[in-house]
């Protein structure tokens, strides 16, 4: 069933950000990371060109251009298939993006769908400012999940049902977080086919692309393949760069970005000069940026696989299609919040409980946990204290 919250209403708490405040500098084991392996600045310039270090060296600290760096702009245009330089807006990050589309779409008589559960941002920015639908994700255990990967699903039937003369935007995120799931090609025209019909412009939520575990399985570009597509990305997530703060929207609709150009007049004005240059040598490096990340994620959900396989009567998991965050269910009798409770207190492992998931458009699943495989020593070390945790606390349940 698809639950519609009315709005206006003021943005609530950002229920993860209180989380990690708490927590992601305080654990000694942050295994619920939502990034991939980050770099010292040595090592990322290690990979620039002579032009591009220079460049870096000597580099002004005035005021940026608006729209980025026009170098960057196309470096990044480079990304997409069909987009050049004058589609690409440069942001302070993805959560700016976030915030700024839906602000320049929506009014108040409009409506939005997102489905859950969500990277909270997604429906609570949207639902300040008009009605908001969410779609649940279905969810098969692997007994029952007839071999398709991943686990979890968009029904595109109730998202068609969500859908009103009114609808304006459908927010997605794929690679999806927190279940690392992926659209398949025929769902993904289906989707596009029905936004085209109704003239609704999708935002996507691309930040995981390039780091799918099977690459077969990547999805095109939605701002290469609508017209009212707007793709959203960042050197965040699958670049592992987070300290940059470089993220921005492609589109073809250029009276689209040019009024989110204006409303970024009111955020950030304008990106860090070293952090454009940065994000540039980064980019052109992306290749083997990409490739050394996608390799730790692979040896890190083979890791986890061998110790959820050895307590089967504890955990469900199955293998995310994209991204470096997992959703697992957690069986034990004690429940989701008292196993993440005390792993953290007792053995300083940090993972997020599924009530962090919590929604104002429905129920979400109270049963599972955010584990994040895109880190390496850090992942490596938090596992090894997790299944020591396992083997103190649960050793009934061992395989």
């Amino acid at each position: 069933m698809n639950l519609t919250a009315t709005a206006p209403r003021p943005m609530r708490d950002f229920g993860l950000e209180v989380f990690f405040s708490r927590w992601e500098f305080t654990a000694k084991h942050h295994m619920t990371a939502s990034d991939l392996e980050s770099m010292p600045l040595s090592e990322l310039l290690s990979l620039a060109s002579g032009e591009d270090r220079a460049a870096f060296e000597t580099l002004w600290l005035g005021y940026t251009e608006t729209w980025g760096a026009p170098v960057l702009r196309r470096e990044i245009a480079g990304t997409y298939d069909r987009l050049s330089d004058s589609n690409i807006l440069c942001l302070a990050g993805a959560g700016e993006g976030l915030y700024a589309v839906p602000n320049v779409l929506l009014t108040r008589d409009d409506h939005a769908i997102v489905p859950t559960p969500n990277y909270q941002g997604s429906e609570t920015i949207p639902l300040s400012i008009c009605d908001v639908t969410g779609v649940p994700m279905d969810y098969a255990p692997p007994s029952v999940s007839n071999g398709s990967k991943g686990g979890w699903r968009l029904d595109l039937d109730r998202l068609k049902d969500a859908i009103r003369p009114n609808t304006k935007l459908i927010s997605l995120n794929f690679p999806h977080n927190p279940t690392g799931s992926l659209l398949s090609g025929d769902d993904l025209e289906t989707l596009v086919s029905l936004a085209r019909t109704q003239g609704i412009y999708i935002l996507s939520d691309e930040v995981y692309r390039g780091v799918e575990l099977d690459e077969t399985d990547r999805m095109p570009q939605m701002a290469d393949i609508y017209e009212r597509g707007i793709s959203l990305n960042v050197m965040s997530k699958a670049y592992g760069l987070p300290g940059l703060r470089i993220g921005w929207i492609a589109s073809q609709d250029l009276d689209l970005l040019q009024e989110t150009e204006r409303f970024k007049h009111y955020l950030s004005i304008c990106n860090s000069g070293p952090s454009e240059v940065l994000a540039l040598i980064a980019l052109k490096a992306r290749r083997k940026i990409l490739s050394r990340n996608r390799s730790i994620m692979l040896e890190n959900a083979a890791a986890l696989e061998r110790v959820f396989g050895a307590y089967p009567d504890l955990f469900e998991w199955q293998r995310p299609m994209g991204g470096c965050v997992a959703f697992p269910r957690y069986c034990g009798p004690d429940g989701v919040e008292a196993f993440t409770r005390k792993l953290i207190e007792e053995s300083g492992v940090l993972l997020l409980p599924s009530s962090i998931y919590a929604s104002d458009l429905g129920d979400t699943p109270q049963d599972h946990f955010r584990i994040g495989i895109g880190r390496d020593r850090v992942f490596k070390d938090g596992l090894t204290a997790m299944e020591a945790h396992l083997d103190k606390v649960y050793p009934q349940f061992r395989k």
